[in-house]
């Protein structure tokens, strides 16, 4: 390994290490194979689910462990397993149900191999499943019978936004786990949506629990991690990695919150970072 303040990098997908057409630029791929042959540790730590993550694990071909679900599971590209799994509570499972069928809200349950939705009602709510991997459709009492589920997800046309739609969420749930919120409108293959998102899974830190894999499985100290991301659900990591990057097209907020800001997406900005960090 050569001389560098920094021994691990963790790299959000969506809007991050992907550009707008769900490709990773060559250039990217080329400096972060070079950093791990160095000894560096290239850690992906997405919101994605362990089935949408799969295919660019693939494509980037790292050996590094990816953390998946926002914090609630790690993957192992080398084992081709989780290695690390949350999963909901009944109670919370319960609630969340119970909440769907009362609301009429899109409710799609993931667990590591599986997603399941209730029957889209319209071309509205059928569009809001594009893009999502491996989603199956069932009647909405068949959610009860799901088991081992590591997110529950809500959609609904909320006017007052994500935020308030949280709290609605929250009050239904009406116990402890950890949640993240957007409009769908965020994400590229969505941007005339007017639903709202709502993810609620099992405690933990987030997308944070990257640091605290990092410092367990390897040794390596939070100070010691660059994080790169471009959303809400990265905040918690960014604040508290040694050294917190946001990309240029990142929301307001996570900008004013890390550490530097570098180029758009589409750009070789990631490969610039990795060559003058870690090459």
């Amino acid at each position: 390994m050569t001389s560098s303040k920094y021994e691990a990098i963790c790299l959000d997908l969506d809007g991050t290490l992907l550009t707008g057409e769900d490709r990773i630029l060559p250039e990217v791929v080329s400096a972060l194979h070079a950093a791990q042959e160095r000894g560096f540790l290239v850690m992906v730590v997405t919101g994605r689910s362990k089935i949408a993550t799969l295919p660019v694990l693939d494509e980037i071909g790292i050996n590094g462990p990816a953390m998946v679900f926002n914090g609630a599971a790690v993957y192992c590209p080398v084992k081709k397993r989780l290695i690390e799994e949350r999963t909901l509570s009944k109670r919370a499972m319960e609630r969340a149900c119970a909440y769907g069928e009362r609301s009429g809200d899109m409710t799609l349950l993931m667990s590591s191999d599986d997603k399941v939705c209730a029957h889209p009602r319209n071309d509205r709510e059928r569009a809001n499943l594009e893009g999502l991997v491996g989603v199956r459709c069932v009647d909405r009492a068949e959610l009860r019978e799901q088991q081992f589920v590591i997110r529950v997800c809500f959609m609904a046309e909320h006017s007052a936004g994500s935020l308030s739609y949280s709290k609605v969420i929250a009050e239904a749930m009406g116990e402890h786990f950890y949640s993240v919120h957007f409009p769908l409108s965020f994400l590229p293959k969505h941007r005339q949506s007017p639903f709202q998102v709502v993810d609620v899974q099992p405690p933990c830190r987030g997308k944070a629990e990257a640091l605290r894999f990092l410092q367990d499985s390897y040794g390596i100290a939070p100070e010691r991690v660059v994080a790169v991301g471009d959303a809400r659900n990265d905040t918690p990591l960014i604040e508290a990695a040694g050294l917190g990057v946001a990309m240029e097209n990142s929301m307001e907020e996570l900008k004013l919150v890390a550490d530097r800001v570098i180029g758009h997406h589409d750009t070789p900005a990631i490969a610039d970072l990795v060559r003058e960090l870690f090459l």
